[in-house]
């Protein structure tokens, strides 16, 4: 039992992975567009990390709490960001703590002076214990918790109830990057001596099912339930994931990324296609330190295209309409619609283009397809 409760390694320290740095690639690549888009219109938003660590890795790498400020405080436009930035870091361990706080304050002291609307929250407590004290806190006010993006990245797969994340990022605008342990999942499915912490985690008993499955489709089989249940339990009209491959060649866990925001999910896509520039929202450690040569002219985007030909089949629709239906309905991102697809489905007479320019298809171009 003590797998899926794993307080991860015993060391204070310990090294980077190769699928951990391209989680924390996804996360600063992400917070990059995050950060402005939402300081933009609202007076406060919130990064909560709540398996913060202990700040570095073993060679000094930074950990996610690290990037996540410097992220901030190194953006290009955070001059011009003047809400409140409210950064929340909860590390259980004593010992990971301690090194949390002095890696903080070195971080405070390089950048002197400290902004002041950039404010840093240090629990050293469990995830699900401040969760729950600050779902507490905003039912006894009856408020809203501020813009939120909860980083909730555990070394096992207890103490993240699905029921606790839907009261704690229940605010329309809170988003969730969560990692789910599926290897540990796929084999204590069946365990019956850990189902309560099965069933926290999915807020069902259906993870049962899985006896019925084998091999890769029992892994599908799990992903597709948290998948499902983000969706009905927590309302994440959107959710996205990405699989981290170790380097037996098997998926250790998925990144899930849960929001309601269409332009977030446009934002997360845009820093998963970095990681994975090939389409398949994947990364294998095999695959750490190679040079990996690839043209996004090459890319294959005739899944695309016959999606758009069948979907809008007879029907005129507004160039926002593609660009949602791209990013919400298909593995691809928005770039990959207008001069990879629409311009040769115009030029070959495929679609009828109503422009309020003269090229190109800006906001306002209607588009109709053919029956």
């Amino acid at each position: 039992m003590g797998e899926f409760m794993a307080a991860g390694p015993k060391t204070t320290l310990w090294k980077l992975d190769p699928h951990t740095k391209a989680k924390h690639d996804i996360l600063r690549s992400y917070l990059s567009g995050w950060f402005p888009v939402l300081s933009a219109y609202n007076g406060r938003i919130v990064f909560l990390d709540g398996f913060a660590g202990p700040g570095r890795y073993e060679n000094g790498e930074p950990g996610s709490p690290l990037i996540a400020l410097k992220t901030l405080l190194d953006h290009s436009h955070f001059s011009k960001m003047k809400c409140e930035f409210l950064f929340i870091f909860c590390e259980q361990d004593p010992k990971r703590f301690a090194s949390l706080e002095v890696e903080i304050a070195n971080l405070k002291a390089t950048y002197n002076p400290w902004p002041p609307h950039v404010k840093i929250s240090l629990l050293g407590k469990a995830f699900e214990a401040m969760a729950t004290s600050i779902i507490d806190e905003i039912k006894k006010q009856k408020r809203q918790l501020a813009p939120t993006f909860a980083f909730v990245d555990p070394f096992g797969f207890s103490g993240i109830p699905m029921e606790m994340l839907r009261d704690l990022l229940a605010s329309p605008r809170c988003e969730l990057f969560v990692n789910y342990m599926v290897d540990s999942v796929n084999r204590f499915a069946n365990a019956g001596n850990v189902d309560h912490h099965l069933g926290e985690l999915f807020g069902t008993d259906r993870y049962k099912e899985a006896i019925d499955q084998q091999g890769k489709s029992r892994q599908q089989f799990l992903h597709d339930l948290y998948e499902e249940q983000l969706k009905s339990v927590c309302g994440f009209h959107h959710v996205q994931s990405f699989g981290m491959i170790n380097n037996t060649g098997h998926i250790s866990y998925y990144l899930f990324y849960g929001t309601r925001s269409i332009k977030g999910l446009e934002l997360m896509k845009d820093a998963m296609w970095k990681i994975d520039p090939g389409g398949d929202f994947r990364f294998s450690d095999r695959l750490a330190g190679q040079t990996v040569l690839f043209i996004e002219d090459l890319l294959d985007t005739g899944p695309l295209r016959k999606a758009l030909l069948a979907e809008f089949a007879g029907r005129t629709v507004t160039i926002d309409q593609l660009e949602e239906f791209t990013i919400v309905r298909t593995p691809y991102k928005k770039s990959h619609l207008r001069r990879p697809v629409l311009t040769p489905l115009e030029k070959n007479g495929e679609i009828q283009v109503k422009r309020p320019g003269k090229s190109g298809f800006p906001s306002g171009t209607e588009i109709s397809f053919p029956k």
